[in-house]
């Protein structure tokens, strides 16, 4: 009987893949065809117009010819886009047709309809019967979410009960059935073991073969507007959200495009390590950013914005410098709603007083002093927003500046211009004075006509800048009106509520001013200075973007996470965390994204835990596992290795040559991915000097745009949400890794390893690893 249903399942096989083959060949030529017809169309598009503009009836025939030919155009350009789509989904489809059949009987039918599961959809020549489901189509639930027996799918027109009598997967390779297994509710271990022992490659793959089911509820949910993914290191919370962003492609097609989706990533890196997912399922990748960039761009021009990556170099390196415990304070105070409510209390606080404008300047002289823009601005309705008034004060202040123009004409400054005026620039001035209509020929050949006019585009030009800086409400001094909360202890009192402050706030005071002083701006306060710009000046919302994913949602604060909600209003959000791997200096022991929760109501949100680890083997699990609180709920997947090993070195010189030794055995043991892990820049700096000549390898900072197969030297936090083959700890001595706070940093190192972890150490190795059974790890 098995070998009867291995041999139907094979010539099935054989029969989807020749007609997959067929329909490639048939549409290359297509597709060949329908790019000659559009280049042809585009070569010869005037020679198929009729132009004739001699009067209304033949201009309305030209504009007519034209858009008839623009259309036919545009046509066959969406034939040449919809067939080369269908070819690339063919392709791939090609080598691997499907990885799953269920037979589903609905309810009161007789018969079970066979359903086979790929990437993409392919209905057979006919175009009758599907010979292959997309995974995303309503049907393909049930593979993810049932074990044969009961079933029920929801479909847009309603939910279909029935019986699943088979699931049965596949493992299919270039076209040919290598395995096949009937198995229960969750994807077979089988094809895990076989997908989870490869080496990485650099890229992260697509996971549509071995979604689990608690992953299938992250990917299909489209009721909340909030989706909370808490799961631990290796559960697939990336991936599941990746696959995530396909299925909402696939289910609102037509409504929803690639550009409406945004992606905020802890770094550049990371970006290129999952690039190839989505384009691998045949959709376009969304757009992909970091919060950095994004602050970056709105506030560069004005500060040197300290990065985040920077702000934990100095938590993790600077604890015997001054002021050391007073600015950890501040960053963690900054990034607490507290902060946010004390910044709404400052905005509702600046209707009736304490805005701070600019000069407007002109050549060094002040043409409207800041005071006369505070008198006109609380001059104003009170009951208006804030926003609001500024724009009639700009309106007001474009109108003085206007009056201040005709004024400036008749200066000495003026005529030193027009003196200098080059024989090209005098041209541009006399076209565009002409094409206004200021003069005639001979009016411009009168001199102080001449003079007149020119000094009016002299000045208009001048003044340009001015009316653009207005326009922009330039006039209003942000690092001023943010400066004031800090001039004193005291300044802020009336903000906050019951006076509650963080203990160093005099020094944090003082540390503040002094960045604001340089023209910079530390990364604590990056977020609400720009909240405090916006809340005055009117958000800039961004009201196409339908969908927000943010992943290592742990280390993002409450600040940003309310000013994230308000920038992008119409969006659902889906973040996706670990607070075991909150290694920033704000993070808080308790806190489970409760100032996210916050912001929205109970119905509107959705928490999913993923206690399942799927990157490293069950050693490496177990071994990590046992440094974090709860690390007895997260489940190993049963796949076995080694046991990692922890081996100490006597001096420098002696841990290069067994780090080097270990990376030697890991590259003949077939691993392609090698990453030697240390705790910040400054020592993979360090590392990177000691091992360079004696191994090939490529140092990561915060600047690398590309993840590549190799050996990388690596900060640890750099290397969150990235997985290689084997890791190597650099120093995980007592020095480097021994207080309390930098525990869930040792951990996120520790389980960026698939298959082999190997941690070295100089004096004494870290409590972190005292602390665990002996079983745990193997001492060398």
């Amino acid at each position: 009987m098995e070998d009867r249903e291995r041999q139907a399942e094979e010539e099935r096989v054989q029969r989807v893949v020749g007609e997959i083959s067929r329909r490639i060949e048939f549409l290359q030529k297509h597709v060949s065809d329908v790019k000659e017809d559009i280049v042809q169309i585009r070569r010869n598009f005037w020679d198929d117009v009729t132009v004739n503009f001699e009067d209304d009836i033949e201009a309305v025939e030209t504009y007519a010819s034209i858009k008839q030919q623009a259309e036919v155009l545009s046509e066959r350009e969406r034939i040449h886009r919809h067939a080369q789509n269908q070819l690339k989904t063919l392709i791939r489809l090609q080598k691997s047709p499907y990885f799953g059949r269920i037979d589903f009987r609905e309810a009161g039918e007789r018969g079970a309809e066979q359903i086979y599961l790929g990437i993409g959809s392919f209905l057979d020549e006919k175009e009758e019967e599907f010979l292959v489901y997309d995974w995303r189509a309503p049907v393909s639930s049930l593979y993810y979410d049932y074990s044969p027996g009961p079933a029920e799918y929801e479909t847009p027109a309603g939910l279909i009960q029935g019986t699943m009598e088979l699931k049965r997967q596949f493992i299919i390779r270039d076209g040919e059935l290598t395995s096949m297994f009937d198995t229960g509710v969750t994807i077979g271990d089988e094809l895990l073991q076989e997908v989870l022992g490869k080496q990485a490659d650099g890229q992260m793959k697509s996971i549509v073969a071995t979604i689990q089911k608690e992953q299938n509820r992250i990917i299909r949910n489209v009721k909340n507007r909030l989706l909370i993914v808490q799961g631990a290191a290796g559960s697939g919370k990336t991936s599941a959200a990746l696959q995530r962003v396909a299925y909402l492609l696939y289910r609102y097609r037509g409504t929803l495009q690639s550009e409406q989706i945004v992606l905020f990533s802890p770094n550049p890196m990371f970006n290129s390590y999952i690039s190839t997912v989505l384009p691998e399922l045949g959709e376009e990748n969304m757009q992909q950013t970091t919060f950095q960039e994004y602050v970056e761009h709105r506030l560069g021009e004005e500060f040197a914005v300290e990065d985040p990556f920077a702000q934990m170099e100095y938590s993790y390196t600077a604890m015997e410098e001054p002021g050391y415990e007073a600015r950890t304070a501040g960053i963690r105070f900054k990034a607490d709603s507290q902060w946010l409510r004390v910044i709404e209390n400052y905005v509702d606080a600046l209707r009736q007083k304490g805005m701070c404008f600019r000069d407007i300047k002109f050549r060094g002289r002040i043409l409207i002093p800041a005071s006369a823009i505070e008198e006109r601005f609380y001059g104003m309705d009170s009951s208006l927003r804030i926003p609001n008034r500024l724009r009639l004060v700009a309106e007001w202040l474009l109108g003085e500046l206007k009056r201040l123009a005709r004024k400036e004409i008749s200066r000495p400054w003026v005529d030193e211009a027009i003196e200098l005026l080059d024989s090209d620039e005098y041209q541009r001035a006399y076209q565009h004075l002409r094409r206004k209509n200021q003069f005639t020929e001979e009016t411009f050949n009168d001199f102080d006509r001449e003079r007149e006019l020119l000094a009016v585009k002299v000045v208009q030009d001048h003044f340009i800048p001015l009316r653009r800086e207005v326009k922009q409400l330039g006039f209003v001094d942000h690092p001023a009106l943010y400066r004031k909360l800090f001039e004193s202890p005291q300044s802020v009192q009336p903000y906050t509520e019951k006076g509650q402050l963080p203990d160093f706030w005099e020094e944090i005071c003082e540390q503040t001013i002094e960045s604001l002083e340089k023209s910079v701006l530390s990364w604590e306060d990056a977020t609400p200075f720009l909240y405090l710009k916006e809340r005055v000046e009117g958000f800039q919302t961004n009201t196409a973007v339908r969908h927000v994913f943010i992943d290592e949602a742990q280390d993002y604060s409450s600040f940003q996470f309310a000013f994230i909600k308000s920038l992008f209003p119409h969006a659902r959000l889906t973040v996706l965390g670990d607070i075991n791997q909150a290694i920033y200096a704000h993070s808080s022991e308790s806190e489970d994204f409760a100032g996210l929760s916050s912001l929205y109501k109970e119905e509107e949100m959705e928490r999913i835990i993923l206690t399942r680890s799927y990157r490293s083997t069950r050693p490496i699990v177990e071994f990590t596992s046992g440094m974090i609180a709860g690390g007895d709920q997260i489940e190993p997947f049963n796949r076995d290795g080694k046991t990692p090993t922890v081996t100490k070195a006597a001096d420098i010189g002696d841990l290069a040559e067994r780090i080097s030794a270990r990376i030697g055995e890991l590259k003949a043991a077939g691993h392609r991915t090698i990453a030697v892990i240390c705790k910040t820049a400054e020592e993979s700096r360090e590392a990177y000097a000691l091992l360079k000549e004696r191994v090939p390898l490529r140092l990561i900072d915060k600047e690398t745009i590309s993840f590549e197969k190799g050996i990388h030297i690596i900060p640890a936090y750099l290397a969150k949400g990235v997985e290689f083959d084997g890791v190597i700890l650099y120093n995980a001595s007592r020095e480097q890794y021994g207080r309390e706070t930098e525990r869930k940093l040792f951990y996120t190192a520790c389980t960026r390893a698939m298959h082999e972890l190997s941690l070295f150490y100089l004096n004494e190795k870290s409590p972190f690893i005292s602390e665990l059974p002996a079983s745990a790890y193997r001492d060398e």
